[in-house]
Order: C-alpha cells, then structure tokens, then sequence
C-alpha cells in the first residue's frame, strides 16, 4: 500500500531533501530532536548537538551552506524519508503498521489491549521504573533471540551526573544499567551505528513517541538498510522532556538538590525526587515548564502511537507500569511473558483513572500540532490509503 494523491490517484514521487526538512521541520520548530534524519544520512553530512538548549541536527557541508546539501540536489532524499515529523508521517506510520489510519475517537491511538504489568523478578522491579516492565521485557527478548542488543539511554559517566547518553544495552548488566527515567533527552537512535559496528542485526528501539514513530516511518518510505536491524519499538508515554539546565538553575538553584545527590526521579503530577541522604522532595511541575524543550512543544504524541508496546507509569499504582499492546508482534511477546511467569498482569480497567488520564494527555498533545504545519492536520484530507481508493 501507498499513500495515493486523491485527485489523480498516482502514487506521489519523493523528491524531498534536506532543504525542504529544514525549512519545514527544523526552522519552524517541528523537530524534536530523534536524530532519524542524523542516522539515515548515507553521506553523514547531518550532525547533531546535544548541548543544552539545542538536541537539533544540522548540516556539516560548506558547500551550499546550512540550509542545503550538494548530495540532495542530486536526488538523496533519505533525511526526509526519516523523520517522523515530515509531512504526512502519521498516517504513513498508522498505514504501515496497522493498515489503516486512526479514529478521531481513538484518542490515545490504536491499539489492541491496555494492561498493568510489573516484573516478577524483584531485582529488575526494584532497579527499573514503577513497574520494571521496559526492562523485563528488553532482557526477556535477548533471552529469547528475538533481539541481539537494544538502543537504550544510559548515564554520562557517574549517576550523580543525570546527564543522559544513546547506548547499546546487550546483557542482563547492561540493560539493568539503563534502567529509569531521566526526563531529559537522549536521542537513543543515535547508537544504532555502535550497534551495527558491534555486528547486531536485531535491535529493539526504546525512546520516548517521537523515536518510536522512526522505523515505520522509514519502513514506509522504504528508506533502506538503516531501518532494517530495528525489529522491535517499546514507547515511553511522553508530554514532555526538559532540558539539562533545569537541575543547576531549578533543582540545586532553589531547592537545595544538587543533582550529585539525586538517586531517582518520577513524575505523579509533580516532579518527584528522592536523594542519596534518603529524603524525598516534590517540585511543582508548573515551575518547571520553563525547562521545557523546544523539540516538545509541537509534539502531538503523547501516547507513543507507533511502538508495539507503550508504557509509562501514570496512574494511581506506583508499583504496576500502564501497558498498550499495539500491534501483532507486541501482543504476542506480552502473552508469552506472562506464560512464562515473566511479569505478572492485570486488567488496564483495574486502573480507570490511569487509561483516563492517558486519553486526557493525548488528546491535550494532539492539538499542540501546528496549522503551519504542512499537511496539517496529519494529511488526513489530502491523501487515502491505496487498498481504500
């Protein structure tokens, strides 16, 4: 199937290139940050900056300045062919995994099922997030083959440093290691040409919605080899990350918290945070929305609509993680999971607030989604899926 120009019913030609993802995308604030457009580049001419204030790509060649590229001009399309924030990517990424596109009424995406699930290893519950679930699930795939390492975010050095980093995560270690939430960014993706230098051909993706909505996106637009070794996208529910400074000029600035002596972090409708001297401080998270990335503040998914699971830990239950099974292949790793005694599940209904809250966010982010925004809104009126015309 392809997206098919309704009006003449002939399938469009890609001719887009880095000119047309600047001036539509980075310029105008679109971009989140994913560094699809970074890894998909056959040339490397896109680097990216990470520094505080920025986590945007930009072009490396002199030739024709920022705003062009020489190898574009001659037919490479592949940074736009990757970006999940490019024209029509969502129904492109609704029509590639799911074969239609979204409901207006399916606020939080489509999906097939909503479940609470929690590790029943202790350690891997303890060490990750609410539930544990991201991470019994990453070793639960490696253990059965059906991935050999997965793009993850670790920690910069020490943990007092908070400061987060793509990695690859290949061993039981290693995946304990990038376990919890940084709620700042990290472009996960970025470490796809360490894992293909390690020699991996089966990665799972793990980042927040707009990293996940890269691999159909590519898949789509049939990109090549770079979207190949991706067989698996676990989305992080997401409205927002913050960018590295709100812990000198927030946390330490005003509240005494250096960010040295913080050991863990969540968000429950306030900024939870626990140090290393055992106490326990909440931030109102209105104070922090001057932190806010750029890259968020058009993102209209919160609900991280194109993973084959989504989970986050939103809800009144601390201990249990909110799951969305989406698509075939997600549904069938939550299923033997839980056969093998893997994680432990429940009903999503069991937590009523929780799916509430969740369609709430969603729909809240959905009309972040600019006007400006070429094809807005999501190209629904301008194109039809191929088997539908």
């Amino acid at each position: 199937m392809a997206l098919t120009d309704v009006v003449t019913g002939e399938k469009e030609r890609w001719t887009n290139q880095w000119l047309e993802l600047k001036a539509e995308v980075i310029d105008t604030g679109l971009c989140t940050g994913c560094a699809g457009c970074v890894v998909a580049c056959p040339h490397d001419v896109i680097g990216y900056e990470h520094a505080s204030g920025a986590y945007k790509p930009f072009h490396l060649e002199e030739e024709l300045g920022p705003d062009n590229c020489i190898h574009g001009e001659k037919g490479c399309t592949s940074c736009t062919r990757a970006c999940p924030r490019f024209r029509s990517w969502e129904p492109e990424a609704d029509e590639h995994l799911f074969a239609r596109y979204r409901k207006d009424d399916e606020l939080s995406g489509i999906y097939q099922d909503i479940l609470l699930t929690k590790a029943s290893d202790e350690t891997v519950h303890k060490m990750g997030q609410d539930g544990g679930l991201v991470s019994a699930m990453l070793l639960w795939l490696l253990e059965e083959g059906y991935i050999d390492g997965a793009l993850v975010s670790f920690l910069d050095g020490d943990k007092g440093d908070w400061k987060a980093k793509p990695g690859v995560a290949t061993n039981k270690d290693e995946v304990l290691a990038a376990a919890g939430s940084r709620y700042t960014y990290s472009a996960n993706t970025l470490a796809i040409d360490e894992a293909v230098e390690r020699g991996l051909a089966n990665l799972a993706l793990v980042g927040m919605s707009c990293m996940t909505s890269i691999p159909a996106v590519m898949w789509h637009r049939k990109i090549g080899k770079i979207s190949k070794p991706i067989k698996f996208v676990l989305g992080l529910l997401c409205s927002k990350t913050f960018d590295d400074a709100i812990f000198e000029e927030l946390f330490e600035a005003k509240y005494r918290l250096p960010k040295s002596e913080i050991v863990k972090m969540n968000i429950k409708g306030v900024f939870q945070i626990w140090m290393r001297d055992g106490s326990y401080h909440e931030v109102n998270l209105k104070e922090c929305h001057a932190w806010t990335r750029e890259g968020c503040t058009h993102c209209p998914d919160f609900a991280a609509e194109h993973a084959d699971v989504s989970t986050g830990g939103i809800g009144k239950e601390n201990d249990w993680t909110l799951t969305i099974v989406r698509t075939e292949l997600g549904r069938e790793v939550i299923s033997r999971m839980i056969t093998a005694g893997v994680i432990e599940a429940r009903p999503g209904d069991e937590d009523p607030g929780a799916i509430a809250l969740m369609h709430k966010l969603a729909e809240k982010s959905r009309k972040r989604w600019p006007e400006f925004a070429v094809d807005f809104p999501k190209a629904k009126r301008e194109v039809t899926f191929a088997s539908e015309a």
